[in-house]
């Protein structure tokens, strides 16, 4: 798994106890064979993107607020590539 799809999978893991939602996406990214970010948000739903569209930016500010430019740079790549 790339990097950037481990990082994914660490936040998505902070909301699969709360969230049905981040539960199913955190299975479906620890299930798949993904080779990049690219090939995983292909492969998302209306209803997945949505999720994602709103705890991305958070996850986003809480790396930068922690200075981790790479964890916030990679989260801001599939981030961008949801739209």
């Amino acid at each position: 798994m790339d990097q950037t799809l481990g990082y994914l999978r660490e936040i998505l893991s902070n909301y699969s106890d709360q969230h049905s939602e981040g539960r199913h996406l955190y299975q479906k990214l620890s299930e798949g064979n993904y080779a990049s970010e690219g090939a995983f948000v292909r492969d998302l739903n209306q209803k997945e993107i949505h999720f994602l569209n709103h705890i991305l930016p958070k996850e986003i500010n809480y790396a930068k607020e922690e200075q981790d430019e790479k964890r916030a740079f990679q989260l801001n790549e599939v981030y961008e590539l949801l739209f």
